[in-house]
């Protein structure tokens, strides 16, 4: 009966919004258009689309603006309108009530909380979709105090995203027998690719090694800050990091005033993306504002600090090579090389036309060059490449797309700090030294240290190889006939020969004779 009232309840809010008519063109049952109209009668439908979808997901509640978070990253599917409107869906969540957080916490542990922090405020500084944010103070195996954010998962919340899942798999079943549409726009896939991102994020421990790797990675740099996992208080359920203090990269009238470099701070921001993704290929996903703060301490004044690790993307190296040729050849005008790429990737089928893939990359991407480098969106770039490419049937893959949506982020969010922020000029050194890497003595180099184990293991085997091989050798009365074998066959081989030279011998011995004769007679 749950089920049923909560499936009306989306299908009053989907007709009540008109999110009948957002995406779906047209209905191929006629009488369903019109029930939808008499159910939604009075619905005003002024407001632009986007807006419409991003309300209604609102009104259903955290698990579907969730969903609509992640479908904001789906722009090779969802038209821009709707995506940027997407984009702006924040995690307005009240809080669940601390006491449940408490025994979260002690059933996660299996002790009081008093045995586990030593103060733990019972307010929460953040609340979102998945979890809330406490703070906390605790003294480690040494005895060193620490101050520290506990992240404590929302109860209950597997059984109400299998519950909203299954409702979604079973509209999306709607969606692509009801409209012409449904199968372009692939709704089955996106629900089962938001199934796989929502688990993920129930795994609080997934997160804790996440930012462990963010953090191995960026040492060094110099640039951003990511918070210590405290191993020991780590749990599905329960999260403890280190406690960042700063101050949220949207307000920059107060980083401007505490004397923040701001152009250096969006410059920044540009930096530390291009070496997550080209250097490590491994990045922070989800660098909307509300994950990003900017340090005013001393030791760390003006770097970037990163929070919320639910969500990080990987890259392979064929990834990282197809994306680095990709923007070198888009900023020489090269289209043909960019149509090449796409057919050497296998991600375009391999009959395709070089010339007419090459006509509609050019087509796209050079009204882009009608205005300064500086206005031009890399992010922006990536999407319609990628659009294009759905033209040619390429499946493009998730990894891409949820870099093109972090690139949109950080060019947003980079540009906000600094309008004249020049992202190609910024970007382009890491594609020169990435490039030179892959093809110069820096990437033998760095195979060689690479193999080295392999080598290391090999090394000390070689004499016992050898040996065997030498063992596996023929033994002496095997190659004594071995070498009978070889002097039959050449004797064999001789006599052939022979009987092969006198039987040329005596056929021409013939002709000859034949000659003599006819000249006798003549």
């Amino acid at each position: 009966m749950k089920r049923f009232f909560r499936g009306a309840t989306i299908v009053w809010v989907v007709l009540r919004y008109g999110l009948d008519e957002l995406v779906l063109t047209s209905f191929q049952k006629p009488w369903l258009r019109l029930l939808a109209r008499i159910v939604s009668v009075g619905r005003d439908l002024r407001a632009p689309r986007g807006q419409r979808l991003r309300e209604a997901l609102e009104r259903l509640g955290p698990i579907f603006v969730k969903f609509g978070q992640v479908l904001s990253t789906r722009r090779d599917l969802m038209p821009p309108d709707i995506a940027d409107e997407l984009a702006l869906l924040q995690d307005r969540v009240p809080p669940f009530d601390s006491a449940v957080a408490v025994a979260t916490i002690e059933r996660s542990f299996r002790r009081p909380i008093g045995e586990v922090f030593e103060s733990f405020e019972r307010e929460p500084v953040a609340s979102a979709s998945i979890a809330q944010v406490h703070f906390a103070t605790l003294r480690d195996r040494q005895g060193v105090r620490h101050e520290v954010a506990v992240k404590v998962l929302r109860p209950g919340m597997l059984p109400v995203i299998e519950k909203d899942l299954s409702l979604m798999r079973m509209m999306a079943g709607w969606v692509e027998s009801l409209s012409a549409d449904g199968k372009r726009l692939k709704p089955r896939e996106v629900v089962a690719e938001f199934d796989t991102y929502l688990h993920d994020e129930l795994d609080l421990v997934r997160e804790a090694a996440n930012a462990a790797q963010l953090r191995r990675n960026m040492e060094g740099l110099n640039l951003v800050e990511v918070p210590v996992i405290h191993w020991d208080f780590c749990h599905p359920d329960v999260m403890v990091m280190e406690r960042m203090n700063g101050v949220p990269i949207s307000q920059v009238g107060r980083l401007r005033e505490a004397g923040v470099d701001i152009p250096k701070l969006a410059r920044d921001g540009v930096t530390i993306l291009f070496t997550q993704v080209f250097r490590d290929g491994f990045f922070h996903a989800d660098m909307h504002p509300g994950n990003i703060m900017v340090s005013l301490e001393p030791a760390t004044f003006g770097r970037y600090i990163s929070l919320d690790f639910g969500i990080v993307g990987t890259l392979t190296e064929s990834d990282k090579e197809y994306l680095a040729q990709n923007f070198t050849a888009f900023f020489r005008r090269d289209y043909k090389r960019v149509a090449e790429l796409h057919i050497e990737s296998g991600w375009v089928p391999p009959e395709t036309r070089v010339n007419e893939l090459e006509a509609a990359v050019r087509t796209v991407c050079e009204p882009y060059f009608d205005r300064p480098l500086k206005e031009i969106s890399l992010g922006m770039v990536l999407m319609r490449l990628f659009q294009t490419s759905r033209r040619f049937n390429v499946e493009i893959q998730p990894q891409l797309v949820l870099l093109q949506k972090t690139l949109l982020n950080i060019e947003g969010l980079g540009r906000q700090l600094d309008p004249e922020l020049d992202l190609w000029s910024t970007a382009k050194p890491f594609l020169e030294k990435w490039m030179l890497e892959q093809l110069g003595p820096q990437r033998f180099r760095h195979e060689l240290q690479a193999q080295a184990p392999h080598y290391a293991k090999i090394l000390p085997s070689l004499p016992r190889l050898l040996h065997d091989h030498l063992r596996r050798q023929p033994s002496h009365e095997q190659q004594r006939e071995l070498l009978e074998l070889l002097r039959e066959q050449r004797r064999t081989n001789r006599l052939l020969q022979g009987l092969l030279y006198a039987g040329l011998g005596f056929v021409l011995g013939l002709m000859v004779m034949q000659g003599i004769v006819r000249v006798h007679l003549w």
